[in-house]
């Protein structure tokens, strides 16, 4: 894997500080060097600089260059999948998931580690710069102080004709929140998207047919690129989820999107387990990276068992303390059942009073970044304000906002 891929990734343009004049590179070296001590041992054996640091965390390369492959009997499941009832499909799942949790290198469903490493590194610098206080261009816009993203993937015709029960209700609160549908498995129903874009929502693409080929090789997946870039120009989106997250960083270069929201900070539960360890967005070449940050609605209450949001909830609050991005993928198909649209209302109306957040669109989200990235001032970037990191709070996760 081709660690250019997340060089524009550096914790500099993470931190955007506003300095006159600002760091050396070197200095920034130095604060990386000092910092990764924090990260997994694994993400740190090919070095401590920062091109190889992302390429391991963001990159995933902490987990082998044959990550992104299915195993032979996984790609074996995806071709029977189809055929199996689906209560057999989540009784399986159930009994895998405590083998797969405790097998899993990474923190789950808090992985702290990445979040640290970047604090530490601007501690470090604080320190290198002879700073007390440090001024940066806050995350979010508007004073809020974390990002909120609801998605859903749309994965059958019955999931599509319950589409418009779900935007009913996430408009009644006050929420508006983008659906992917899958181009080839059902007929995509252009007029309920054109309903869906004039109230606010956005629509994307879930891929070709579901089936859990379109990544098994190279070829596959570039046989598949002209359809669903076709696909996207067709339905007016800017975004892509891969179906059953099956990704890979490289091939996925040839989408024409602005942005992905097909890779994970931290899922023991997934075919591809793993995480990229940001509660953030970043890029990978030439697209926006929107990593889903909370449990998808099947794992939290079919494989975990959950019938309340709590985790969800509790996710939510580390989030808002480390002014991270908060991004849910939930499933018309399985809000059509009582159980899941309980939850998943019930997290609505807890999250509907928090006025500590940003609700917004991914595409939204994707193009805030991309501009927060490439501004060299507060003034150069409309709804933006100044934050700081005071000295007596490093090693900790608070950071303000004037």
């Amino acid at each position: 894997m081709s660690g250019c891929l997340y060089a524009a990734n550096h914790p500099m343009s993470f931190w955007r500080p506003l300095l006159s004049p600002q760091p050396t590179l070197a200095r920034w070296d130095t604060a990386v060097r000092r910092a990764a001590a924090v990260l997994p041992s694994r993400a740190r054996t090919a070095g401590d600089r920062i091109e190889r640091l992302l390429e391991a965390t963001l990159g995933e390369g902490q987990f082998g260059p044959d990550h992104w492959r299915l195993s032979r009997a996984r790609r074996l499941y995806y071709l029977v999948k189809p055929l199996i009832p689906r209560p057999l499909v989540v009784r399986s799942r159930r009994l895998q998931h405590q083998r797969a949790q405790r097998a899993f290198p990474l923190g789950w469903p808090i992985e702290d580690r990445y979040r640290r490493f970047l604090w530490d590194v601007i501690g470090e610098l604080m320190l290198l710069e002879g700073r007390t206080e440090l001024p940066f261009i806050f995350f979010w816009p508007a004073g809020a102080r974390y990002a909120l993203v609801l998605t859903h993937d749309v994965e059958t015709a019955e999931g599509q004709r319950f589409i418009p029960e779900v935007a009913n209700l996430e408009e009644q609160l006050g929420f508006r929140s983008s659906f992917n549908f899958v181009a080839e498995r059902y007929p995509v129903d252009h007029g309920l998207i054109e309903d869906l874009v004039a109230r606010g929502f956005e629509v994307g693409v879930h891929g070709r047919k579901h089936d859990g080929r379109e990544l098994r090789s190279r070829r596959a997946f570039e046989a598949s690129v002209p359809h669903i870039n076709r696909h996207l120009r067709r339905l007016g989106a800017v975004g892509f989820r891969s179906p059953l997250t099956h990704r890979h960083p490289e091939w996925m270069q040839s989408l024409d999107v602005e942005y992905d929201a097909s890779f994970f900070d931290s899922d023991p539960f997934e075919p591809v387990p793993g995480g990229t360890m940001s509660l953030w967005p970043f890029t990978i070449g030439h697209f926006l990276e929107l990593p889903y940050t909370l449990a998808q609605d099947s794992t939290l209450i079919d494989v975990l068992g959950e019938r309340q949001p709590r985790l969800w909830l509790e996710k939510i609050a580390y989030v808002r303390k480390v002014c991270g991005m908060a991004l849910l993928n939930s499933h018309p198909d399985y809000l059509r059942q009582t159980c899941h649209r309980g939850v998943y209302l019930a997290f609505l109306e807890a999250m509907r009073g928090d006025g500590s957040c940003w609700s917004a669109l991914p595409r939204d989200v994707a193009r805030w970044w991309r501009r927060r990235s490439a501004a060299d001032s507060v003034a150069a970037l409309p709804g933006a304000r100044t934050g700081r990191i005071l000295k007596e709070h490093l090693g900790e996760t608070e950071v303000l906002q004037d």
